[in-house]
């Protein structure tokens, strides 16, 4: 979904699990009480940094899939859910909301037998993806127009236990390392008028279990879950308990025997799959050590974050930070700091998010104190296969912002009401008020104050990728 700050890509609400780590920090008891065990520091740290994005990913999933009092809450896992709706200034739930590509979701239980996912025919000049993220928040697979095409298609997800050939009429098998796995469509919507075709093609998207696909029995169910609740009532409790519980759906089978050895040494301070982790069990020492190691794990996640992306013209340009397994290459705090930032980022392969940070005079942009041009030199667009956005945002709180002309962004298909410049540029005016009837087209409201602006390109050429393209700074103007 895009933005790299207080929840980016996905623009999922924080989960609950930063209060809960917040917590048990306050609750433990304090450095001066007992001696620290470096050793156990250590692996806890390491452990934390580990077990930061499962956890967070867990409580999301929690929200979305298990939870139905939940406000944030979806559908039942196996089925799927689509939200066919143009976010405006009045959605205040998620931070950075998307008003490119309308969402559709599918928690998928893998224990029991893989999960298909097809997708209609799509008209080629629409864009659509479907992000496949496993319990460690690896990316592991797409289908969609860059990965597999717009053409009518069925893939089947196979969960890390599964063995057996490739159904027929089955385009491609993706395989999952865990035994739960989220999938993330997006389906391109051109304008407020388009949202009816969006539907059309929301409805026609299908999820199945194999069973279903096959018109066969279905296996035994896998058995039933006690799922722990995450909410402010668990508080005082420990991260390491979600991260246990997350563990036993994460088998160490396939690519993910790399991480035994690991393991092995979290086991030391109570790490284990599917084992409970009880704080109250610890030695005054042993929790000490534990929060030393969680206090400098939560700093060094905050370290990588801040120090994410290379600084071009002003904006904060990512290539790495999303991917799979063999993108990370073992990088945990790589991991833990992507989805502080922003967890469901999608690959820098399908779609990357430049941010503004700062003016072409290094000053943070304010429209409360100047207004601001945004120029394309002709043929230097964003570089996308597929489109290109820029979105307004409030500074403060991240969402969309009310305006006379109910704009929230510009993006490539409203290219040919624009109007160029005489060298065939294109100039954004970024300001609170109106530049004029003349230049309107161009307007890209803003709140009168500080602006928070996202550039999205989706399917991204390789200009984009190998850093050659590099987008034009913001400049002030009176």
């Amino acid at each position: 979904m895009s933005a790299w700050r207080k929840n980016g890509p996905m623009q999922m609400t924080r989960p609950t699990v930063m209060i809960v780590i917040l917590a048990v920090l306050g609750t433990m008891p304090s450095m001066a009480r007992a001696q620290v065990d470096k050793g156990e520091a250590r692996i806890a740290e390491e452990a934390f940094i580990y077990g930061f994005p499962m956890v967070m990913n867990y409580a999301v999933f929690y929200q979305y899939f298990v939870d139905k009092p939940d406000p944030s809450y979806k559908a039942p896992l196996n089925q799927i859910y689509n939200a066919a709706n143009v976010f405006t200034y009045k959605d205040t739930a998620i931070v950075t909301p998307n008003s490119d590509t309308p969402y559709s979701f599918i928690g998928m239980d893998l224990r029991a037998e893989p999960y298909v996912i097809c997708n209609p025919e799509i008209e080629k000049s629409r864009y659509f993806s479907v992000q496949l993220v496993d319990m460690y928040t690896f990316n592991y697979g797409y289908i969609g127009s860059r990965a597999t095409g717009n053409g009518a298609a069925c893939f089947m997800i196979a969960g890390p236990n599964w063995k057996g050939r490739k159904p027929e009429g089955i385009a491609k098998v993706f395989r999952c390392e865990t035994d739960f796995s989220f999938a993330g469509f997006r389906t391109q919507l051109f304008n407020a008028a388009d949202i009816d075709n969006v539907r059309k093609i929301q409805a026609n998207y299908r999820g199945l279990t194999l069973s279903q696909f096959l018109n066969k029995p279905a296996p035994p169910p896998a058995p039933e879950i006690e799922w722990p609740k995450i909410d402010k009532k668990l508080a005082d409790s420990d991260p390491f308990a979600y991260l246990n519980f997350v563990l036993q759906f994460c088998p160490l089978t396939g690519p993910a025997a790399v991480e035994a050895p690991m393991r092995a040494r979290f086991a030391k301070i109570g790490v284990e799959a599917g084992k409970p982790f009880k704080v109250d069990k610890l030695t005054p020492q042993e929790k000490t050590a534990l929060v030393s190691g969680m206090k400098s794990g939560l700093e060094k996640i905050k370290q990588r974050v801040a120090t994410l992306g290379k600084d071009e013209n002003g904006w904060r340009v990512f290539t790495s930070g999303f991917g799979d397994r063999q993108a990370y290459a073992g990088d945990w705090t790589m991991r833990a700091a992507a989805a502080m930032a922003g967890i469901y980022g999608n690959s820098p392969k399908e779609a990357m998010y430049p941010l503004l940070a700062t003016d072409s005079e290094g000053q943070k942009p304010d429209c409360s104190k100047n207004h601001y041009r945004l120029t394309f030199p002709a043929g230097q667009f964003p570089p996308a296969n597929a489109f290109w956005s820029v979105t307004m945002y409030d500074g403060e709180t991240q969402l969309l912002i009310e305006n006379p002309i109910n704009r929230y962004l510009i993006n490539s298909p409203m290219l040919p009401g624009l109007k160029k410049n005489a060298d065939s540029s294109l100039t954004i005016f970024i300001q609170k008020d109106s530049p004029g009837a003349d230049k309107e087209s161009n307007w890209l409201p803003a709140p009168d104050g500080p602006i928070y602006v996202v550039m999205r390109i989706y399917w991204p050429k390789e200009a984009a990728l190998d850093g050659s393209w590099k987008p034009p700074a913001v400049k002030q103007f009176k």
